[in-house]
């Protein structure tokens, strides 16, 4: 089967609800406006119940099958939340917002799910229950761990929870899956270089900052190129160096900030003794002090085997086989469905966006979600639950 007409039916209406999201993004667990617009319209189409205030701005609708009294039930997710960019795409629903941006595709991805709850609140073809999460601050506020933490699984008990994301590096409409580890667990890292001030001229008068932090940068990439299994995966990555405002002033500090990307418990625990090691070893040899934070954020997403197995069903019902593949390694970006995976057994699949080869990706201030997709990934979502929740 491939899109479900009804939802072809209304891919305008997706289309307008995405872009208008785009034009107003809203960043982290502040996004009143968008939590409202989600809660109308599950409203709207008379969804059975809809709770809202979980993680501050999340929302739950809850949509009953014919038969909900059987206990079945499953869970949907979508995030909500912009990011802290300056859009360039030059479109006519561009950002209103001048520094917010949809440039990760999550507005598509609440559309989706919209686009699903719809559908699925006019059939009912399903026995049991489904549960569509709206989830704040994924991109790095931890909201997904907030929902858990406040009880998403004890107030809409489910047996298993599903996630998606656009990938605009594969075509549109295909999907990727796989089963294990598909995103990687992250860690922030804060280095504070603390040297001794001095003018330009007379660097041996002082202990300079910024030479020192150049040394911790280069250093740092021993970890994983010598002290890591080869075959294991991991990331080392300074972003960010900050000191001084002058060129010819020898600054007091400098300020190094990352981040690290594991998979396996066991190469986190190396990457933190790592830099901590290397930063103060190499601070020493040059005479300056340093303070190292290693803050431990998302953990690995790791899809559970027979959960994926379904969802690969539902993709193939919907794209056909040839258009769902198996993805050969995992991402080394990071997700905080994470925290629900860990707390309930589900999936997390890749549905492709891309339109060619000169698309932005995520994270890109050029970056927009292909509209194309919409009713694919609705489609996705009602196939799902019809598949899981048999009638």
């Amino acid at each position: 089967m491939p899109i479900i007409n009804r939802i072809a039916d209304f891919h305008e209406d997706m289309t307008a609800w995405r872009r208008d999201l785009h034009t107003h993004p809203e960043l982290g667990f502040d996004l009143p406006r968008t939590s409202a617009l989600v809660a109308d319209k599950l409203r709207e189409f008379g969804v059975d119940e809809v709770v809202t205030g979980i993680a501050k701005t999340g929302v739950v609708g809850v949509i009953r099958g014919r038969h909900s009294e059987t206990g079945r039930a499953i869970g949907l997710r979508a995030d909500m939340d912009a990011l802290p960019i300056l859009e360039e795409t030059g479109l006519p629903y561009a950002s209103a917002t001048p520094g917010l941006m949809h440039a990760c595709g999550h507005d598509g991805h609440t559309t989706m799910l919209l686009g699903a709850a719809r559908y699925l609140a006019e059939t009912r073809n399903f026995d049991g229950t489904v549960y569509v999460i709206f989830q704040p601050a994924e991109e790095g506020g931890g909201g997904g761990q907030v929902m858990v933490q406040e009880g998403l699984f004890e107030r809409f008990p489910m047996q298993q929870v599903y996630g998606m994301h656009n990938w605009p590096n594969i075509p549109a409409g295909v999907f990727t899956f796989r089963p294990g580890p598909i995103m990687a667990a992250t860690g922030r890292i804060t280095i504070t270089v603390t040297g001794r001030g001095a003018h330009g001229a007379k660097p041996n008068e002082g202990i300079d900052p910024i030479l020192v932090a150049s040394h911790i940068v280069t250093a740092l990439q021993s970890i994983v190129a010598r002290g890591m299994e080869p075959t294991e995966a991991g990331v080392v990555t300074i972003g960010h160096i900050s000191a001084g405002n002058a060129e010819n002033v020898i600054p007091e500090r400098a300020i190094m900030k990352g981040t690290a990307r594991w998979f396996s418990p066991e190469v986190g625990d190396l990457l933190d003794a790592g830099v901590h090691r290397i930063a103060n070893g190499v601070a020493a040899a040059f005479g300056a002090t340093v303070e190292v934070e290693f803050k431990r954020a998302y953990p690995a997403t790791i899809n559970d085997a027979e959960a994926t197995e379904l969802s690969h069903k539902a993709a193939a019902t919907v794209a056909g086989e040839a258009r769902v593949v198996p993805m050969e390694r995992p991402t080394m970006g990071a997700e905080d469905f994470s925290y629900m995976l860990n707390a309930k057994q589900g999936s997390y699949i890749l549905l492709g966006g891309g339109r060619g080869p000169d698309d932005a990706g995520v994270h890109h201030p050029r970056y927009d979600f292909n509209d194309d997709v919409l009713p694919v990934g609705a489609s996705y979502w009602a196939t799902l639950t019809e598949q899981l929740l048999r009638a």
